[in-house]
């Protein structure tokens, strides 16, 4: 099987995406120096074996070039003792890799079907319409200071607090049409907005930085409320009221298992 025939197979997505892979030039891994090496290496030493850290690489090559380019994924490959083939199947899957570099900040709006209703959809219109941009696609040149990538997501897990964006994965909360446009605008005056909750706002790179799991003067970070009053208000009233789950019966019986074949 060719490189390109396996490429094809092994992709989950947009076989022209995959066809591309194959046929840029031979990429040059120089952009990963020394320290990204080491970085390389101590994600590696967190599993039992190599091939597991491939999801925190991809996010380490990010970190240095704000997308996973043809270079990062045979970096990854060269790290981990895989083919190229693989990392790109993993690469073309996940949404959270992106295929063209992007903005100093990305910004994520939910449009699945409850923040959709309560105005996800009208929020990712006027985004649109006053960057000038699509899907994916960046406003301003990438990496820069202002620049902004525009995606809209299919559920950022926080229904509770629709409509929601987040911006580098960190929440923005009760959005509305007019409110996320002056955030936007503020991004693009070089601005950092506190978020709703969690850690305060960075930039895209440092956040793949601290996907990869990276917290360089940053610790603090975690230490920012993760969840918001909403979220836990069963919970409280819970607690308040005495109010417990049932224990499990002793004898408690259990289906069988099915048969295995």
């Amino acid at each position: 099987m060719s490189t390109s025939e396996e490429v094809y197979e092994a992709s989950a997505l947009d076989p022209v995406e995959t066809q591309r892979l194959v046929t840029e030039g031979v990429a040059d891994t120089g952009v990963f120096d020394q320290s990204v090496v080491d970085r390389a290496q101590a994600i590696i030493a967190r599993y039992p074996q190599a091939r597991s850290a491939l999801l925190p690489m991809l996010h380490l090559v990010q970190s240095v070039e704000g997308y996973v380019s043809q270079a990062g994924i045979t970096f990854c490959a060269d790290q981990l003792d895989l083919t190229n083939a693989e990392v790109s199947a993993v690469a073309t899957f996940y949404t959270m890799y992106k295929r063209r570099p992007c903005g100093e900040h990305l910004v994520s709006v939910c449009t699945n079907t409850l923040c959709a209703a309560l105005g996800g959809d009208a929020i990712y219109a006027k985004l649109k319409d006053h960057l000038g941009v699509g899907h994916e696609e960046t406003a301003g040149e990438p990496g820069t200071p202002g620049s902004i990538t525009l995606e809209h997501a299919e559920c950022l897990a926080a229904c509770d607090l629709g409509p929601v964006l987040q911006v580098n994965y960190e929440y923005f909360d009760n959005q509305t049409p007019d409110g996320a446009l002056d955030l936007v605008k503020s991004l693009q005056a070089g601005e950092k907005p506190h978020p709703t909750r969690g850690a305060p706002l960075t930039d895209f790179r440092q956040a793949e930085l601290q996907l990869a799991g990276f917290f360089e003067g940053r610790d603090a970070d975690l230490d920012g409320p993760s969840a918001a009053p909403e979220t836990v208000r069963g919970a409280k009233i819970a607690a308040e009221r005495g109010w417990t789950a049932p224990a499990m019966p002793d004898n408690a019986e259990f289906p069988p298992l099915p048969e295995k074949k």
